[in-house]
C-alpha cells in the first residue's frame, strides 16, 4: 500500500521560508507525476506546484510563482516544496500527491490526475 508522508510545516512570520518534504513507501517518485496542493479553511483544495519527470515539466499556481519551487531527490526518494517569501495567504494544510498520467498544462491542478495523497502538513504564516 502506498503511503505518502509530509513534513516540514510550521509557523513562520511573513517573509519567512519553509521547506516541505514528502516521503513515499513502496513507490519511487522518479516513476510518477508529483504535485503539491493546499487547502485553507473554508476554501477548496488547490494545486500549488506540479512536476513531471523530475523537472521536464514544472507548473505553478500564479499565486506562488517566483516564490515556491518543487523538486525531488531520487536518491532519497523525497519530494520537496521550497517556500520563500511566505505570505499570510499561504497559510493552509499542504498535501503531496502522486499520479500516473502526465497532465495537460491547462489543467495540471485537476485532482483526478493524482492517485495517492498524503495526510497533509500545516503551514501557518503570521503577519
Amino acid at each position: 500500500q502506498v503511503r505518502l508522508v509530509e513534513s516540514g510545516g510550521g509557523s513562520v512570520q511573513a517573509g519567512g521560508t519553509l521547506r516541505l518534504s514528502c516521503t513515499a513507501s513502496t513507490l519511487s517518485f522518479a516513476d510518477y507525476v508529483t504535485a503539491w496542493f493546499r487547502q485553507a479553511p473554508g476554501r477548496q483544495r488547490e494545486g500549488v506546484a506540479h512536476m513531471y519527470a523530475n523537472g521536464d515539466d514544472t507548473y505553478y499556481a500564479d499565486s506562488v510563482k517566483g516564490r515556491f519551487t518543487i523538486s525531488q531527490d531520487d536518491v532519497k526518494n523525497t519530494l520537496y516544496l521550497q517556500m520563500n517569501d511566505l505570505k499570510p495567504d499561504d497559510s493552509a494544510i499542504y498535501y503531496c500527491a502522486v499520479g500516473f498520467r502526465r497532465p495537460a498544462y491547462v489543467d495540471w491542478y485537476a485532482e483526478s490526475y493524482y492517485s495517492y495523497w498524503g495526510q497533509g502538513t500545516q503551514v501557518t504564516v503570521s503577519s
